[in-house]
This record gives C-alpha cells, sequence and structure tokens, in this order.
C-alpha cells in the first residue's frame, strides 16, 4: 500500500493493512515532527510533491525492498501540507516471517524514501524564517538525522 495524504495518518488502519497469519513480525517506524533541528525551533513543517512522481518512486522502493526481503505486507504513507510538532509525516509498516527481515525492511525504506523520493519539505522556524529542504540534497552539509 502506498499512498500521499493531507490527513493525519491513520496508524492502526496502517498496521492492520500488513497484518497477515504468514507473518511473525511487523515493524512500524513513524518519523514524526520534532521541535528542534540541529538547534533551530521548528513551529511546523509543509511537505510538498508532484503526487505522480512521489507515487511512482514509493512503489518503486516497495517493489525493490520486496525483491530484497521476504516481505508478506508493505505500507508506506506520506503527508503532505502541513505537519504539526508531535504528528507523523511519514509512516512505514512492514511484516516478514521473522523480525530480522522486517527491521532490515523497514530501516532500508525509510532511509532509502528520505534519500531518494521527490517530497519535499520546508521547515517553518519558530523565529519566523523558512527553508526548503530535500533530505538527500543538504544546502549545508548537515549529518544525517
Amino acid at each position: 500500500m502506498i499512498r500521499l495524504t493531507h490527513e493525519p495518518i491513520d496508524i492502526p488502519a496502517l498496521l492492520q493493512a500488513v497484518n497477515s497469519p504468514q507473518a511473525g513480525a511487523a515493524v512500524l517506524f513513524l518519523g514524526t515532527t520534532r521541535e528542534f533541528t540541529h538547534g533551530r525551533q521548528t513551529a511546523w513543517l509543509d511537505y510538498e510533491c508532484y503526487p505522480a512522481m512521489a507515487e511512482k518512486k514509493l512503489a518503486e522502493l516497495e517493489s525493490q525492498a520486496r525483491a530484497r526481503w521476504p516481505i508478506v505486507e508493505c505500507g508506506i504513507v506520506h503527508r503532505l501540507g502541513k505537519v504539526e510538532l508531535g504528528e507523523a509525516s511519514v509512516a512505514i509498516a512492514v511484516s516478514t516471517a521473522h523480525r530480522r527481515d522486517a527491521f532490515e525492511a523497514g530501516q532500508w525504506l525509510i532511509d532509502t524514501l528520505k534519500a531518494v523520493v521527490p517530497i519535499w519539505k520546508k521547515e517553518n522556524w519558530a523565529d519566523g524564517s523558512t527553508e526548503w529542504v530535500h533530505p538527500g540534497v543538504s544546502p549545508t552539509s548537515r549529518p544525517p538525522e
């Protein structure tokens, strides 16, 4: 399941989507809006994308993950628009027969998503300034988070 939404992510529905009697493990990753990034206070985030491009890339990532790990079910949901502090902007759920595969696939999916999927994040800072960022392209060469 690949989904882009302007609504809060329905985490129970995502977990239900990856539930299967063939799976002995389900891993959920949530990326949430934190208050401080590199010492700067965040007020909120905005996410934008061209949906057809982002959905295509997300589907490619799911296909690649399925080729690398014995995934039973996989779900990737990304928020668009305004995301407040503490809210989830991305959720990835993976179910597999064994936990190691689920953990590895989930980590690979979020790391790769952040590097290659064309979803752009606008940091809205508490001081009123803003900055568009894409994790794979860092104008200030910040370390990975």
